[in-house]
């Protein structure tokens, strides 16, 4: 039987402060978590509490290393503390994971806000919907989308899993990226990448002024100091700005305790039936068309490029794009202010790097014009299309990409 002494003891324990560099900083809140942990992941939650000024962290450990392990460590403590107001922000496609493995490994209660649950609870009377006793799960988009209900919540973490996609925030047309960066800017961080950097330096300016915009200063000054890296001095002087907020653990650095299966690959050639090939030229030519009202010239480089890749996975995929573009123009028929964020929620369900390219898609007026009789009847030949389209893609029941895996 537990007394009250015994209940205040343990709360205590629970709650109590160590050094941030002290391993029995996460000790109590591990009491009961089912996780096998490895020293560097350890090292790295450890990191994110002694982060200047407690802005936050870039964790960048290699991929299979183990950073929502990392970022689990953290948020069980924060829990530990008392602190509630936990957002994750990861791509779509990875929140039911994050839910579940935060859920079965840590046992903290998390709450999956998407479009459908948060417009229920704002019709039940619910003024802030992120405001939860859980810690609360979204995608970039829906993130974006309601920047005014983040501002108003004085968060006490927010953890950015795939923050690469936000590499770019510095640039005017990062339109997610800088709602985000706005919305958040008070906020403390935790920047999940196993990919700080790719193309340029200046994406690792873009992560860091996530989480301290003075780290760096503006821009154009990182650009004059960094741009060229011609000296060791250079090199070493900016190694050492980034020690204090970024943290990477390589592959090689913990072959020490974990052994990693080689992995070979293998390729498989397959032919498409008839009926494939036949939605394959259908779509095709579809997205050949001089003029379409589904795509728009501001959004049809990227949206070509979208329905050629799900076109490319499955008819399974391709077929709910597919719908998405039909309702599209169907919303257009009836005067539908909101066609765009509408049509982004939809794709984010059927593709899962819809996040990271949405970046790319372009600022444009996207108000819907008065339709003449002409323009009306394209339209509605045009939604009828895509229905048969739909309709082709749906009645193929297996594709020959997939039966060649599963053999």
């Amino acid at each position: 039987m537990i007394t009250d002494f015994h209940s205040k003891l343990f709360a205590y324990e629970l709650s109590k402060r160590h050094s941030v560099a002290d391993n029995e900083k996460l000790a109590g809140a591990l009491l009961d978590a089912q996780v096998d942990l490895n020293p560097h992941q350890v090292e790295a939650a450890l990191f994110a509490f002694k982060s200047p000024l407690s802005k936050g962290a870039i964790l960048a450990d290699e991929v299979g290393l183990g950073k929502t392990i990392e970022a689990g460590l953290v948020l069980a403590q924060k829990w530990a503390e008392g602190k509630r107001r936990i957002l994750i922000i990861t791509p779509a496609n990875l929140r039911k994971q994050w839910s579940q493995e935060i859920e079965e490994k840590f046992f903290l209660p998390t709450l999956i806000l998407e479009a459908k649950n948060y417009n229920k609870m704002s019709r039940n009377g619910v003024r802030s919907p992120f405001d939860q006793n859980r810690l609360v799960i979204c995608s970039f988009q829906f993130a974006a989308r309601h920047a005014e209900s983040l501002m108003v919540i004085p968060w006490d973490l927010v953890v950015i899993d795939e923050a690469h996609r936000l590499r770019n925030v510095y640039r005017p047309d990062n339109r997610i990226g800088r709602t985000l960066k706005s919305a958040l800017v008070n906020t403390p961080k935790i920047l999940l990448t196993a990919t700080p950097l790719q193309n340029s330096l200046m994406e690792l300016y873009g992560l860091v002024s996530l989480i301290d915009d003075f780290t760096f200063g503006d821009a154009k000054s990182f650009r004059a100091k960094y741009a060229r890296l011609t000296g060791d001095d250079q090199f070493d002087d900016l190694k050492q700005r980034l020690q204090a907020v970024c943290h990477r653990t390589l592959r090689r650095q913990v072959l020490e305790y974990i052994r990693y299966t080689n992995r070979i690959p293998i390729t498989q050639e397959f032919v498409p039936t008839e009926a494939e090939q036949t939605l394959y030229d259908m779509v095709s030519d579809y997205l050949r068309r001089p003029s379409l009202h589904a795509l728009p010239s501001s959004q049809r480089t990227l949206m070509t490029l979208i329905m050629r890749k799900l076109l490319a996975s499955s008819t399974f995929a391709i077929a709910g794009a597919l719908d998405s573009l039909a309702r599209k123009l169907e919303r257009q028929l009836k005067q539908d202010t909101d066609l765009r964020s509408k049509l982004e929620e939809e794709l984010a369900e059927d593709y899962e790097e819809f996040d990271e390219l949405a970046d790319e898609w372009p600022e444009g007026n996207d108000q819907p014009e008065l339709l003449s009789p002409e323009d009306v009847s394209v339209i509605e030949q045009e939604i009828s299309d895509l229905r048969d389209f739909r309709d082709l893609a749906v009645s193929i029941s297996e594709n020959a990409k997939g039966l060649v895996f599963v053999t």
